[in-house]
């Protein structure tokens, strides 16, 4: 599934879209639009207009056009962008790598023939204008230890504090269970528990994860991956792996090293 890994490849990628002309928007999926926004709306907003920037903050990229809106793509469980052909992603754990006609929800064609194509299978991503970026917290890539230590407040679980976008945002469940599993922590751990040795220990263990699987192609090739399922054992130290429901979502962990 796209997490901030994916959306950041995406990201690249609608570099080549910038500075085009806006020739058209077509094939616009109506379920997939939000805040009341229209295909006709959307159609006037970006027409004639180019791409200037491309951002993103957490699973959100946000691609800011010439002195108009800004064009907000959220991907779901399946999103996949394409520019002129080309993918962001190869693999989504949860997708196909088929792009079935009937499963592009957004085209957005350049004057000069390319296109930008948002593909979603199950159609649980989102299109919108101008989105609240407020609404996110910190962007987990560039997180600072305080403010780190800031999302970590209160009873409630370390994993769902570090999945909770409006404090933290970018992660999604396998990027979560691999940061806690190379750090030792407990998911289901109270997150005002964690000590300042083990705040520095997540705190490098996020950015060094974050780093290590884009390099690798994506949240879907961590270490642990090929254990998440009944009978896995962890790798570091061949226990069998804890599965659980922490924070609404399957998970995955060590009982041996994992405290």
């Amino acid at each position: 599934m796209p997490e901030l890994l994916e959306v950041e490849r995406y990201r690249l990628l609608a570099s080549a879209a910038l500075q085009r002309a806006i020739a058209d928007v077509r094939r616009v999926d109506p379920l997939m639009l939000r805040g009341g926004l229209t295909e006709d709306a959307l159609r006037q907003a970006l027409r004639g207009r180019r791409f200037v920037e491309a951002r993103r903050v957490g699973k959100l990229l946000l691609l800011d056009t010439d002195r108009g809106p800004t064009l907000g793509l959220h991907f779901g469980m399946t999103g996949l962008l394409d520019v002129d052909g080309t993918r962001g992603v190869e693999d989504l754990l949860y997708a196909t790598r088929s792009r079935e006609p009937r499963w592009v929800r957004l085209i957005v064609e350049f004057a000069d023939g390319g296109e930008l194509v948002l593909h979603d299978q199950r159609r649980l991503g989102a299109v919108s204008l101008d989105p609240d970026e407020t609404r996110l917290g910190v962007d987990a890539w560039c997180v600072t230890m305080a403010e780190l230590r800031r999302v970590l407040d209160g009873q409630v679980s370390l994993k769902a504090r570090l999945l909770d976008q409006r404090r933290l945002a970018g992660l999604g469940n396998l990027l979560v269970d691999e940061i806690l599993w190379r750090a030792g922590l407990d998911p289901a751990r109270p997150a005002s528990t964690v000590t300042a040795a083990e705040l520095r220990c997540l705190h490098r263990h996020l950015r060094d994860t974050l780093e290590t699987l884009m390099a690798r192609g994506g949240s879907h090739t961590g270490d642990l991956q090929a254990q998440r399922r009944v009978g896995g054992r962890c790798p570091r130290d061949g226990a069998f792996l804890q599965r659980r429901v922490v924070a609404g979502r399957t998970t995955f962990s060590c009982p041996v090293h994992q405290r």
